[in-house]
């Protein structure tokens, strides 16, 4: 494809009409940000909407692209390139069994009833879990707030995710330890702390916390300045609201920016979805990934083994939609696989959108979203707060639209 290939601006121009006519008029989102790049130079960024609900008064400051936004589940990618890179070391592999790293993970076995108050009845796994598992959450494990089994149930009962407030990462892969897997490793797919879980990895292998090494190993080389768990001091002016969406009450304040949960170091750090990002701090990533691993010459990953993790690894080639037991992913179309960290695109017609086969993409509970397309050259990162995900298909919307206006 020639670089020379661009966008119809006419047609982009319907982003930002679709958004503020359809999605911030009516209060359905707070705000929003969209930035679309192809070959690395940015063809769209806009946003719209007031950062904090106090700015709505007398016409108060909107977001911009310095705002910071909760990345959720889109740190996933960054704990899974963090992973392959103690991989090309040479110091795991895709199938060194999870406990030979974290030991308390040795002896699991599979839910075979009880729980709730009653002692849980278990069966061996056919296999012990691997690493490829926790990668592409074929694991076995789950999140507490599927609501769809007694182990979910004892991991809130447990609060096993509150990141502040009670375990540590080690506390946590030790209490994990202690239930049972919802399926045994590679039988299912489910949504999970499988990336959770991947973090402790990358902090065992290399010795450092999970917040130091993703600063110096792939913050610092990208010049991901704005990119952390904890906001800084002298940049928590720059966060944005966050909502949450409650039937019957519609958007309600989760977390406000001033006062924010992500402004102080939380106990446990979440590799599955902790971090607070900028559009242009995630463009960055985005654009190694689109580059092969290589960014402005410094190489994060390499070329060959960025390919191996946008392929898909469910068994058999199957689909997300055709092995998930999860009643909530950031990804839930037909023709989608799931990679080691992305889910990727392996027939837009089973998937009901325009896009190219080996686009590959994640989102955040937030309704956060990027997707990486390797054959027109084009990315894509969309901001703003407001969980459940799954609340409007806005996500959807703007996909069509983006491809729409490819010439």
């Amino acid at each position: 494809m020639s670089a020379a290939r661009k966008f119809d601006t006419n047609r982009l121009a319907r982003i930002d009409r679709l958004i503020k006519e359809r999605y911030l008029d009516s209060g359905l989102l707070p705000h929003a940000q969209v930035l679309v790049a192809r070959d690395g130079a940015v063809a769209h960024f806009s946003s719209q909407g007031p950062a904090r609900a106090s700015d709505t008064l007398g016409g108060g400051k909107p977001i911009d692209e310095g705002s910071l936004f909760r990345i959720a589940s889109m740190t996933k990618p960054v704990t899974s390139i963090a992973f392959m890179q103690l991989l090309e070391l040479g110091l795991v592999a895709l199938d060194t069994p999870v406990h030979a790293v974290l030991p308390e993970f040795k002896g699991l076995e599979v839910y075979a009833g009880g729980g709730g108050g009653v002692r849980f009845m278990t069966r061996p796994c056919e296999r012990p879990m691997q690493m490829v598992d926790l990668l592409r959450h074929t694991s076995g494990l789950t999140y507490g707030f599927q609501n769809r089994s007694n182990i979910d149930l004892a991991m809130r009962e447990g609060k096993f995710e509150n990141w502040h407030g009670n375990l540590d990462l080690d506390q946590f892969v030790a209490a994990l330890g202690k239930l049972p897997l919802e399926f045994s490793p590679g039988a299912a797919w489910n949504y999970s702390v499988s990336t959770d879980v991947l973090g402790a990895v990358v902090q065992r292998l290399s010795g450092k916390t999970l917040d130091r090494y993703f600063a110096d190993h792939i913050f610092a080389p990208l010049g991901m300045v704005d990119t952390f768990f904890a906001v800084p001091e002298n940049k928590i002016d720059r966060l944005t609201d966050c909502y949450t969406f409650i039937p019957g009450k519609g958007r309600v304040m989760y977390d406000r920016g001033a006062e924010s949960a992500w402004s102080r170091m939380p106990r446990q750090l979440s590799g599955g979805g902790g971090l607070v990002s900028t559009a242009l701090d995630y463009h960055r990533f985005c654009l190694m990934l689109l580059n092969g691993g290589n960014y402005e010459g410094s190489r994060i990953i390499g070329r060959k083994t960025l390919e191996l993790m946008t392929m898909n690894h469910l068994p058999g080639g199957a689909t997300i939609a055709s092995m998930s037991k999860s009643l909530f992913s950031e990804e839930a179309y037909d023709g989608v696989g799931f990679g080691l960290g992305f889910a990727v695109n392996l027939c837009p017609a089973r998937s009901m959108l325009p896009g190219s086969v080996g686009e590959f993409n994640w989102g955040g509970m937030f309704s956060t979203y990027f997707f990486v397309d390797p054959v027109e050259r084009v990315t894509m990162v969309f901001m703003t707060q407001l969980s459940p995900s799954s609340t409007y298909a806005v996500r959807r919307e703007l996909k069509t639209l983006i491809y729409a206006a490819l010439d």
